[in-house]
C-alpha cells in the first residue's frame, strides 16, 4: 500500500498542530478544515504581509516558512498525458482524441491522466521534491479554434468547431477536476484565451483584429461553456485583440468576469506581460504592465514581472495592496481546492502511487482513443480489412514507420513502452508471417529511395508517411518548419510524394496502404493516386501501433472523423492573418473540398431513418427533440457517429450551416437502435450586431443529419415564432 504523504504546505509543527483540531481551539483558523473555506482563505490572506502576497503572484510561488508554505511551481500541462515529467501514459494528440467525437470517452481519458498527475506527485512530495511539471495545476486543455490549417499549433486543439470544441473541452475538463464538490483532483486550465490561432512568429505583437459577431459566435463559445463548467483557470493568449493585449483586455476581462462570472484564477501565457511593453508597445515599462495586469484581473503571471515589479507600482499609487488581495485570494482558494491545507490522510487522493502510473487500464484507454480517432479516408475494393490468414509477406517502408516522434506529438510525456507502426503491425501480423522494415525515404531526397523493391513480393505494404511535430507546432519547437512553426501550405513533403510514386511503379501492382501522420489538415490529393488505402492516425500516442493494427487487420472498425476541413489548396482561404471568419471552415467555407468536416469511412455501412420528426415549429425556451432508426447494415461491427447540422433563415452573415449535436452509436451486425438527439432552441441564437446581444432569429430553418457535413441523409425543415 502506498505510504500517506505529507501534504506540502504542512509542515512538521503544524501537523502536530492539526492532529489537535478536535480538542484544541488554539488551531489556526486556516488549518481547520471545518471551517467554511472562504473564511480559512481569509484567515491565512490576514496573516501574510505584502511582500510575502507578492512573491505568490508568479508561477514560481516563493516560500513563507513562518506559515508553513513551501515553494510552488504552478505550471504543468496535461495536454494529452501529464506531460515533461517523465514516464506517463501518452495518449493521443487531441487533434486525434478530437477525431473520436465520443467526449463520454475523452472524459475517462482526462480522469485517468489526473490519476497518475495526483500520484506523480504524491510520489514527489513525500521524496520533498517540489518539481515543476509535478504539481497539480494543469494549463490544459487548449480550446482554441483551428481556423486555419497553417496553424503549427492547432495539433493541440480541439478542431474548427465551436460546438465540437466545447463539448469535448468540457468533458476534459471534468475529467481533469473529478466529481468532489469542496475538492478538486487538479485544476485544469482553458487556453489561450482569446482570439489565438496564429502565426506562431511573431505571437507576441500580433494584434487580430475581429467583430462582434465572429467573437461571440466563434471564438468564445468553448470558453463560456468551459466557464460554466467551472473550470479553474483561464490562460491569456500572447496576441492582442482590436488593439488590447489579452492579458489586460477590458472589453476580454469584461466579457470573462462580468458577463460569464468566472470565479477562478486568470494566468498570463509565459512571459506574456513583458511582451506588453516590449512587443505590443502599448505601456512604457515593466511597472506600469504591473499594474495593469493587478487591475485587469491577472492573479498569476508565468514570468516574474509581478513578482519583481508590483511593489515599486504599489509605492507609485498605481495599484492598491486591497486589489493584490483580490488576485492572491483567488490563488489561496485554488490551493484549499486542491487540499495543500489539510491533513492529509483525509484526502480521497493520498493513496494513488506508482502502481497509479501507467496502470492496465489506462494503457488500454489509450489505444482504444487512438484506434477511435483514426480516420480511413480511402480504401478502394475494400482492401481493408488485411486477412491475416492469407497474408504472408507484409513490407512496413516509410520516414515515420518506426519513428516515436510521430507517435508523441508536442506537450507530450514519455512512455517506455511506445508502441510505433512497425512494432504494431509485426506484433499483430504474427509468427507465421513475414514481416520486413525499411526506412525507404527521408524528408529531403526525392531521387534516391530504400527498399522499395521490396514491395514487388509482399502482398501489402504499408507506407507511414507525412508530417511530425518537428515541422508543425509551437514557435521555438518546430525547427524544421518553414514557417515559424506554421506551415506554408499543405503539402506533404516532395521526398515522401517522390518516394511514394517510386513505391507504387516498384510494387508491380500489389496493394500499398498509406498511413498518414499529421496534427493537421494536409493535401491527400498529391499522394492518393499512388494509394489503395489510406488511414489518417494523426499523432497517435503510445499505443499507435497496436491501435493502427486492429484497425487495419479488422480487430476493430475504423470510426474516426475528421475535426477539420480538408481543403484542396491554402490558396482557396483568406489571408493566414485575417480573422474573419468569412470563407473559413465547414461553417463558411462554400467551396469543394478534398474532405469536408466530419468525413470517415468504416468497413460497413449504416441506415438511416425517421423514427420521430421534430415538430414544425419551436419557441425560446423549448427543445428540438428527434429520434432516428439508425441500423448496421454491413458484415462488421462498428460505431457510427451520428452529426446534426442545422441550417439557418436567409440573414446578414449566417453561416452556411453548424454542427448542434452528434452521438457516437455501437452496433453490431445487423443491428438497429433508435437514437434520440435533442438541441436546445436558444443554442440556436445568433449576435445581433445592431443590438449588441444574442438573438433568436424567427424564419424558417433545416436540420440535417448524417455522417459528416457534406452528408444529407434525413432532412426535416421547422420554423421559430
Amino acid at each position: 500500500m502506498f505510504k500517506r504523504i505529507q501534504q506540502f504546505v504542512l509542515i512538521t509543527t503544524t501537523l502536530a498542530i492539526f492532529s489537535l483540531t478536535a480538542k484544541s481551539q488554539s488551531v489556526k483558523p486556516y488549518l481547520n478544515p471545518a471551517l467554511p473555506m472562504d473564511k480559512r482563505v481569509n484567515n491565512l490572506l490576514g496573516q501574510l504581509t505584502l511582500q510575502e502576497k507578492i512573491g505568490l503572484l508568479g508561477y514560481q510561488n516563493q516560500a513563507v516558512p513562518r506559515l508553513g508554505i513551501p515553494a510552488y511551481n504552478w505550471w504543468n500541462e496535461a495536454l494529452h498525458g501529464v506531460a515533461r515529467a517523465g514516464s506517463a501514459t501518452v495518449y493521443p494528440q487531441a487533434i486525434g482524441m478530437a477525431a473520436t467525437f465520443n467526449d463520454d470517452l475523452l472524459k475517462q481519458v482526462a480522469t485517468a491522466i489526473s490519476t497518475e498527475a495526483r500520484a506523480k506527485y504524491n510520489l514527489a512530495i513525500a521524496r520533498d521534491k517540489h518539481l515543476q511539471y509535478m504539481g497539480l495545476t494543469f494549463w490544459s486543455p487548449n480550446i482554441n479554434i483551428f481556423r486555419d490549417p497553417r496553424w503549427g499549433r492547432g495539433q493541440e486543439t480541439y478542431g474548427e468547431d465551436p460546438y465540437l470544441t466545447g463539448r469535448m473541452g468540457k468533458a476534459f475538463v471534468q475529467g481533469m477536476q473529478g466529481d468532489d464538490p469542496n475538492y478538486l483532483k487538479t485544476a485544469a486550465c482553458a487556453k489561450h484565451f482569446a482570439v489565438h490561432s496564429g502565426p506562431e512568429n511573431g505571437r507576441g505583437s500580433f494584434n487580430a483584429i475581429v467583430d462582434e459577431k465572429d467573437l461571440q459566435e466563434t471564438y468564445l463559445p468553448a470558453f463560456h461553456q468551459l466557464v460554466n463548467a467551472g473550470v479553474a483557470s483561464v490562460m491569456g493568449a500572447y496576441n492582442r485583440v482590436n488593439g488590447e493585449p489579452c492579458n489586460i483586455s477590458k472589453t476580454l476581462q469584461g466579457i470573462l468576469r462580468n458577463d460569464w462570472g468566472f470565479k477562478g484564477y486568470l494566468v498570463t501565457d509565459c512571459g506574456a506581460l513583458d511582451d506588453i511593453w516590449a512587443n505590443h508597445k502599448v505601456l512604457n515599462n515593466r511597472v506600469q504592465v504591473a499594474a495593469a495586469a493587478i487591475k485587469a484581473g491577472v492573479d498569476l503571471d508565468c514570468s516574474t514581472l509581478l513578482q519583481s515589479d508590483v511593489m515599486e507600482a504599489v509605492k507609485e499609487n498605481l495599484v492598491t495592496e486591497s486589489e493584490i488581495d483580490a488576485s492572491v485570494r483567488i490563488l489561496l482558494k485554488t490551493e484549499f481546492k486542491l487540499g495543500f491545507y489539510d491533513n492529509p490522510a483525509t484526502s480521497a487522493y493520498a493513496a494513488y502511487g506508482a502502481d497509479s502510473v501507467r496502470s492496465a487500464g489506462h494503457i488500454q484507454l489509450a489505444r482504444k482513443i487512438a484506434e477511435q480517432g483514426m480516420v480511413l479516408l480511402k480504401n478502394n475494393n475494400n482492401l481493408l480489412p488485411i486477412n491475416k490468414d492469407k497474408t504472408q509477406d507484409i513490407l512496413v517502408i516509410g520516414p515515420n514507420a518506426f519513428s516515436a516522434d510521430v507517435l508523441l506529438g508536442n506537450y507530450r510525456g514519455i512512455s517506455p513502452e511506445l508502441v510505433t507502426f512497425t512494432e504494431g503491425i509485426t506484433k499483430a501480423a504474427g509468427l507465421g508471417t513475414t514481416v520486413q522494415y525499411e526506412l525507404g525515404s527521408d524528408m529531403i531526397d526525392s531521387t534516391r529511395f530504400g527498399g522499395v523493391w521490396s514491395a514487388a513480393s509482399s502482398d501489402v505494404t504499408f507506407a507511414v508517411i507525412g508530417l511530425s511535430p518537428s515541422m508543425e507546432g509551437e514557435e521555438g519547437d518546430a525547427f524544421l518548419s518553414k514557417n515559424g512553426a506554421d506551415k506554408v501550405d499543405l503539402g506533404i513533403p516532395a521526398a515522401q510524394i517522390a518516394f511514394l510514386k517510386q513505391l507504387k511503379k516498384a510494387s508491380n501492382n500489389k496493394p500499398i496502404v498509406a498511413v498518414i501522420t499529421s496534427g493537421s489538415a494536409v493535401d491527400i490529393a498529391a499522394i492518393e493516386p499512388y494509394a489503395d488505402a489510406i488511414i489518417l492516425t494523426w499523432y497517435p500516442g503510445e499505443q499507435g501501433g497496436n491501435a493502427l493494427a486492429d484497425i487495419v487487420f479488422g480487430k476493430v472498425s475504423p470510426s474516426g472523423h475528421l475535426p477539420v476541413t480538408f481543403y484542396k489548396s491554402v490558396n482557396d482561404l483568406p489571408d493566414y492573418k485575417d480573422y474573419s471568419m468569412k470563407g473559413r471552415t465547414y461553417r463558411y467555407f462554400k467551396g469543394d473540398v478534398e474532405y469536408p468536416f466530419g468525413y470517415g469511412l468504416s468497413y460497413t455501412t449504416f441506415s438511416y431513418n425517421w423514427a420521430i420528426h421534430p415538430q414544425n415549429s419551436y419557441a425560446a425556451g423549448q427543445q428540438l427533440t428527434c429520434s432516428i432508426k439508425l441500423k448496421n447494415t454491413g458484415n462488421w461491427d462498428a460505431d457510427d457517429v451520428v452529426q446534426v447540422y442545422i441550417s439557418y433563415p436567409d440573414g446578414e452573415r449566417m453561416p452556411v450551416k453548424e454542427l448542434k449535436q452528434f452521438k457516437r452509436v455501437s452496433l453490431g451486425k445487423g443491428e438497429e437502435q433508435q437514437v434520440q438527439l435533442a438541441i436546445p432552441v436558444d443554442a440556436l441564437k445568433k449576435w445581433d450586431l445592431k443590438q449588441h446581444k444574442w438573438k433568436l432569429y424567427k424564419g424558417n430553418y433545416q436540420l440535417c443529419i448524417g455522417e459528416n457535413s457534406a452528408d444529407k441523409k434525413l432532412l426535416a425543415s421547422f420554423s421559430i415564432k
